[in-house]
């Protein structure tokens, strides 16, 4: 499977610019969509899956055109919208058992376990008789999830899907989707959530204010924080200035006060011992220092 965008536009009727000439190849795995809040993603991803049209531009999945075969490109596509919602008086079974037939999965007895087996999975099989709307939200999120996989799509496209789940789920889930992956298959996770995409993705784009910034594997962002990533060892009265001065990703209290760890070219003031970057350390590096874009925290 392969996805192609050339010189993709999207402008609403009140003239914001939500995605300005994105150029973008996604080809089989997992495949992270990062950025902050309001960068595009959701439009991006609204598009991908027919909900929404561009407004120029180009997509070619697998060879066809996507404005030109909407509904074949569809009936390989499974989708966890960002707001998920289902009928609320059907039982979780029923809800799914309707969704895997939309999927094309016709014969009952196939259905039924294909059903099951999803369920099984998303750690929903005992509650499958509960009325959708009566499971936790943790639990709808996995039913969000379950409905997006069923029936076995060649790309599955999930916006924000760890919202509203506990650290066991959203392990959980990331191991569903990084099993999925081995095979044919695309899977994109859009997310504004650093630690989704450092476990689980092989390669990664960035998007900020609609535009494609960055796109490459992880360990590329990764390579350009080397250097920029400190850990001071401060005390109370020191910490407020130190978070006026330096973009600080964690803050974690000590015997002596407190082990806090700073992007910076350079240290001004405070001695400090280097620490290699993860992901998160790469994401608030790229928004501070290429971008020049103020760090709020709003990613990790």
């Amino acid at each position: 499977m392969e996805i192609s965008i050339t010189s993709l536009n999207k402008i609403y009727p009140n003239g914001n610019q939500a995605l300005t000439n994105v150029d973008l190849e996604i080809k089989n795995g997992m495949f992270g969509l990062l950025g902050p809040n309001g960068a595009g993603k959701t439009t991006l991803m609204r598009i991908l899956v027919t909900l929404m049209k561009p407004t120029s531009g180009s997509i070619i999945v697998n060879g066809m055109d996507l404005d030109r075969n909407r509904k074949a490109i569809r009936a390989v596509m499974g989708y966890l919208p960002q707001d998920f919602r289902f009928f609320s008086k059907l039982s979780t079974w029923e809800f799914l058992d309707y969704v895997a037939a939309l999927a094309g999965l016709k014969e009952r007895k196939k259905r039924a376990h294909a059903v099951d087996e999803m369920l099984e999975k998303v750690g929903l099989f005992d509650v499958r008789d509960r009325q959708a709307n009566k499971l936790s939200g943790g639990m709808k999120r996995r039913l969000g999830i379950a409905q997006a996989l069923i029936g076995d799509p060649k790309i599955v496209i999930v916006d924000e899907p760890t919202t509203g789940l506990d650290p066991e789920e959203r392990i959980r889930f990331r191991n569903l989707l990084s099993d999925m992956s081995q095979r044919d298959i695309i899977i994109i996770l859009s997310t504004h959530i650093v630690g989704d995409i450092s476990s689980a993705c092989h390669q990664m784009a960035l998007l900020d204010e609609g535009s494609l910034v960055f796109s490459g594997s992880p360990d590329e962002l990764i390579d350009m924080a080397k250097g920029n990533v400190w850990q001071i060892k401060a005390i109370d009265s020191e910490l407020e200035d130190i978070k006026s001065r330096y973009p600080v990703i964690s803050t974690i209290p000590s015997d002596n006060g407190w082990d806090v760890e700073v992007v910076a070219k350079k240290l001004d003031g405070y001695p400090g011992t280097a620490v290699d970057p993860n992901l998160e350390h790469a994401y608030v590096n790229f928004m501070e220092f290429k971008l020049g874009r103020t760090w709020h925290g709003e990613a990790v």
